[in-house]
């Protein structure tokens, strides 16, 4: 593969995921941008880099970076995206793409303009199993699919003392478990079926209306075992919880809850994809086991074995069967397809990574969603 210089703004939780994901990827990180010039000095150190850039004009101007990955505060991605693709850089985003449907069309309208890569970091569409079910779904062993169920909870912000920059509507969006990790469950179903959604049903809850803010920032999904010493009362309006009913073009229904505060659960995505075929159930924190059901014979599950998967999933397990592969290595796979895609120069060529429009899809379904709740009523997505 062909291997370019990368930068990676933000060196918070997701930042050195990307620094180690690039690597094993192939792809060589040029340097890396914090908050701080300090933060910036203190990352690369850690992380063994050539660069700790000083400021964002710096990045840019740096001739050794072709592409940049961008692991900030949602608030920033808009104008850091713009301002990267403008001077000539690809650009890999994390989710959400933008705050608004408005900002994240403009970088779709963008990327077409200027003709460079613009992904999103949609990383759980790569564990080998999900890209199997899809393949079953594409060929028909599926057949066709009459509903999907499913979930991603997590318990990262269990108490009213656990608080991070993304509880705040400004920092991150009006709304949060759905744009933080229901997204993600959103964009997995569509890229497993295929399927739109063409309206939404949504009801959303803050558990905790004030938290209690420490007096210096905590780092997503640090340890939270003794709350802070001193703390101040911040109101919060974005959800810890939300479930939403889905109708898909084409007929097919579903539904799938969201939740930061289920104690127990650190990081889990379910889904069951019902067909009038057979079944199919994945769990993130089993992510190498698929469920297949049946009704006239008995039920399977079948394991991450390249030996036994189909030609899409196998061309994403580097490993062999009972050697486990997880969350990093789905980092690592999302961005082989990205620098895949560079590097075979075809930018006519379909996508094999997830697109600023699939970023933007998700907004725009995300609107929907806060929409519905504020109604309390079935909401069309705009299409």
């Amino acid at each position: 593969m062909t291997s370019f210089g990368v930068a990676v703004i933000g060196a918070g939780f997701i930042g050195p995921v990307h620094v180690e994901a690039l690597r094993r990827a192939g792809q060589r990180v040029i340097g890396i941008l914090g908050v701080s010039p300090e933060e910036s000095s203190g990352a690369a150190e850690r992380l063994g880099l050539e660069k700790a850039y000083q400021n964002f004009d710096q990045v840019l101007k740096d001739a050794d970076v072709q592409a940049l990955h961008i692991a900030t505060p949602n608030r920033l991605h808009f104008e850091l995206a713009s301002r990267a693709l403008r001077a000539g850089k690809h650009v890999l985003c994390e989710k959400p793409l933008a705050m608004n449907s408005r900002e994240s069309a403009e970088l779709v309208r963008l990327a077409a303009e200027v003709k460079l890569a613009a992904g999103v970091n949609y990383n759980i569409r790569y564990y080998p199993l999900c890209l199997e079910a899809a393949e079953r779904v594409r060929n028909g062993t599926v057949g066709k699919v009459y509903h999907v169920t499913g979930s991603y909870v997590q318990d990262w912000l269990f108490h009213d003392t656990d608080f991070n920059w993304r509880v705040l509507a400004d920092e991150g969006g009006e709304l949060r478990a759905v744009s933080d990790i229901g997204t993600h469950w959103l964009d997995l179903i569509h890229a497993i079926t295929g399927l739109e959604v063409e309206s939404v049903c949504a009801d959303l809850y803050t558990v905790f209306p004030v938290r209690k803010r420490p007096k210096g920032e905590v780092e997503t999904f640090s340890g939270k075992e003794k709350p802070p010493v001193a703390t101040e009362p911040i109101p919060i309006t974005t959800d810890d919880y939300g479930c939403i009913l889905l109708r898909f073009v084409g007929g097919a229904r579903g539904c799938v809850h969201v939740s930061q505060v289920n104690a127990g659960r650190k990081n889990c995505l379910r889904y069951e994809l019902a067909g009038s075929a057979q079944a199919l159930a994945w769990d993130s924190q089993s992510p190498n086991e698929l469920w297949i059901g049946h009704r006239e014979r008995p039920n399977e599950s079948l394991i991450r074995d390249p030996s036994l998967v189909g030609e899409t999933a196998r061309r994403f397990i580097h490993y062999p069967g009972g050697h486990n592969e997880g969350f990093p290595d789905t980092f690592k796979q999302c961005f082989r397809a990205f620098y895949g895609y560079i590097g075979a120069g075809d930018f006519q060529a379909p996508p094999t990574f997830p697109t600023f429009a699939d970023g933007h899809r998700e907004i725009v379904l995300c609107e929907a969603i806060l929409n519905s709740h504020r109604q309390r009523a079935w909401v069309d997505v705009p299409r």
